[in-house]
Order: C-alpha cells, then structure tokens, then sequence
C-alpha cells in the first residue's frame, strides 16, 4: 500500500471511543472520517461525520476501521469488516470466547488483512523499556511476576467481568514482557457488588521455564492501582502504569555485621534506581504502530492470534473459579 492518507473509521463513542477519536485526528496520514454508533445523541468530537451503524460507515470508503463497542459485539463488526476487505483495531478483548477469538483470527487470515487487538499497555513506555532492559538480561533469571489492577467499578462495562476487561491487560503483558507462555492458572473469583458478572479475582499462574505469576484484579477498590513487579536473580523491578515510572531493586551486595541478618540465607536491600524514560502516550503509539502495519511497513501489533491467546488463558481462569481446578492452558 502506498503512503497517501488513510481513510479510518471508528465504531463506538463511548470513553474509549472518545479517546480513539481525539487520537485518530492527531494522527499523521490518516484521515477519520467517520464514526459510528447507535445512539441517536451520539457526538464525536472535532465534528467528525457520525453515522448510526456499520453499512453506513463502509459506504463513506474506509481503508481501516478501530472497534470500540462493547465485547459481545466484537465477533459481528470484525466478521463484517472482514467479508468487507477492511482492515482493523479491536479493543480488548479480542472477543468474549475463544470461539469467536478462533473465527476472527481465521476471517482476517483468509483475507489476508490486518488485524489487531487493543492490548495498550505494551505500548506504556514503563513497560516497554522493562521489557528491553529483561531482554537485556539485566534481572538475570526471572523468578516470579505480580500484578495488581484494581479501582472502582466503571458503569460502562456490563456485558463482561472483571477477568475478560481488566484481567486481560494482565494476562497479555505477562506474557509480552516476559516472553513466556502461560502453561496452568487456579484462580478465585467472586462477585460482590451484585452485578451478573465476577467483580474480584486472585489468580496463580506458571509460565515457561518455571515463572510464577500472581494477578490480584477488582473492580471494588476506591483506588486505582496499576502494578507490576519482576523479580529475579539480581533483583526486582516495579513498574507503575499509571504514572509510567519504572524503579529497579538490586539485590544488597555489602556485607553486614548484624548476626540475625547474616543468618538470614536470602537477600539484602541494595540500591535503588528510578529510570528516566521517555513518556509517549501509550494510544498515540497503538495507533502508529497500526497505521504502519496497514501501511505494508514492519510493525509491533499485538496480532489477532496473540489477542486469541489472551482470551484462552481468561477463560481458563474462569474454568478454574468455576470448577475449583486447575487449568491447563499449554
């Protein structure tokens, strides 16, 4: 495909469809110019033509579409864009079902266009410049990953739970920053706001190579919480997602005169180090990354298989609450 400016759509402009407007507009070579959604007060911004459905946003001629409504409808617009020859960005997750993950991967295949899934915090400068420095062997060998995720509810979200909305970002990340597959999950949910779906879940989790993983995700906290913590051999590293700090914890290296801590066989605190890093927003970069996938050039997307991947292992740990089992995800 050559460089002249793309046609986007958009399909929902709810908040997060708000946010993938204002993005697309700032967007260079691309060119937004329609959004769809049912409602009939539905605005979006920076006067963007609004349409009410789908055929409607397929007849003003677009070369890519980014799908922002709700997770039920996921499978419907992706197979429709796809008989379409239209590329595009699914939010998160890909879908509720592995089955209907497995039939997108298989429509965007069979048409040879682009597909992507809206995991955006591989694109939180915090955690791409983690994923480099492990890459790098900077940790040396990694031991155990922790995540936490938890804030109040958000009253958009009502056809899934907390494990499908929240718990995926966990799932995918773990997976990226580490470059290890999930291999068995046990979790607990539960559902304490009197909502249909889970609001609360513990999860543990081995990976490749002997890697623990640990997700605490809720939608009950009247705070907002976005935290991962590596440990390894040489240390730990934690990175906050909300503010997009990474801070490393080295294993102590001076010896100690203290007997009760001499006898202690494990490690002691060293120095602590708070990484400058460049702070790009995270959206901005999903869709540049897009963008020049569409446009034919290398890009880092998280491909519809690897979002199909996410949706396997979310199911799992709903498998695993349900039945109290363990469940294998190999």
């Amino acid at each position: 495909m050559t460089e002249s400016t793309l046609r986007a759509g958009l399909i929902g402009l709810g908040a997060m469809g708000r946010n993938h407007a204002r993005v697309l507009n700032l967007l260079d070579g691309v060119d937004l110019v329609g959004a769809a959604d049912p409602s009939p007060n539905a605005v979006a911004p920076h006067g963007v033509q609004v349409v009410p459905d789908l055929e409607a946003l397929l007849k003003l001629g677009v070369d890519y579409v980014v799908v922002a409504s709700p997770t039920g409808l996921h499978e419907e617009l992706g197979l429709r864009l796809a008989d379409a020859g239209v590329h595009a960005l699914i939010e998160k997750p890909l879908a509720p079902s592995l089955e209907a993950s497995r039939r997108l991967v298989e429509a965007f295949a069979a048409k040879g266009l682009v597909g992507a899934v809206g995991h955006i915090e591989r694109y939180n400068p915090a955690l791409q410049s983690l994923r480099t420095r492990l890459e790098a062997g900077e940790l040396g060998e990694i031991y155990q990953i922790v995540t936490r995720r938890q804030g109040p509810f958000p009253g958009r979200i009502a056809d899934v739970g907390v494990v499908m909305d929240l718990a995926t970002h966990d799932i995918d990340l773990t997976a990226w920053v580490t470059g290890r597959q999930y291999q068995t999950v046990s979790a607990r949910t539960a559902s304490r706001s009197g909502r249909p779906h889970e609001d609360m879940v513990s999860a543990v989790a081995s990976l490749e190579g002997g890697l623990m993983a640990n997700h605490l995700v809720n939608w009950l906290s009247p705070f907002k919480e976005r935290s991962t913590v590596i440990t390894g051999e040489r240390g730990s590293f934690i990175a906050d997602t909300l503010t997009a700090d990474l801070t490393f914890y080295a294993n102590g290296q001076a010896g100690t005169e203290w007997e009760a801590l001499r006898a202690f066989r494990g490690v002691s605190e060293g120095d602590m180090v708070r990484y400058a890093i460049p702070k790009r927003e995270p959206l901005l970069v999903e869709h540049e990354r897009f963008r020049d996938a569409v446009e034919g050039k290398q890009s880092d997307i998280v491909t519809l298989q690897q979002g199909m991947r996410t949706v396997e292992v979310a199911a799992a740990v709903l498998r695993s609450a349900r039945d109290d089992t363990t469940e294998n995800v190999a």
